[in-house]
């Protein structure tokens, strides 16, 4: 799967689907016949849409978990929580369940926001707040989870 790129924004119908934004989509082309999970996500108040291949690598890892394990199966058992099958129609259009509406809060308008390997599916007035900054130093947070990565010997450390 290549890296997915892109913030996009659309708007709910009252039936609970979202028009797949053209660029995105597009994106996406190679998983449409395949189709797509789509899960609460652990940290945020936001939904992630994976396309099956990153599903299924997904579960190959979770897979390796000793479920004898009580930390292992109460793991399995949130992240797995609310998972839905779901696919993009002929339309474009992808129906979010009721359950999941109601887990992101997602109303009116929304945002498509690319997460390097799946998408996540915000709520808009909750997505600004996540990446206003108010409650993080984005700089602080930078330096810390990349600041000692340099793999590529290209100068950035």
């Amino acid at each position: 799967m290549n890296t997915i790129v892109g913030t996009y924004e659309c708007k709910v119908d009252a039936k609970g689907r979202l028009m797949m934004p053209a660029p995105l989509k597009k994106q996406l082309a190679s998983s449409l016949q395949d189709g797509f999970v789509l899960k609460r996500s652990v940290f945020q108040q936001c939904l992630e849409l994976y396309p099956m291949d990153e599903w299924n690598l997904m579960m190959q890892k979770i897979n390796k978990l000793n479920r004898f394990v009580k930390k292992n199966n109460d793991f399995i058992r949130r992240f797995t929580a609310g998972v839905k099958v779901v696919e993009i129609d002929a339309l474009g259009r992808l129906l979010v369940p009721k359950d999941l509406v109601a887990f992101s809060s997602i109303s009116k308008d929304v945002v498509f926001s690319s997460a390097v390997n799946i998408v996540e599916i915000w709520d808009k007035d909750l997505y600004e707040k996540s990446i206003s900054g108010e409650d993080m130093d984005f700089a602080d947070l930078a330096e810390e989870v990349m600041g000692n990565i340099n793999d590529d010997d290209n100068g950035i450390s």
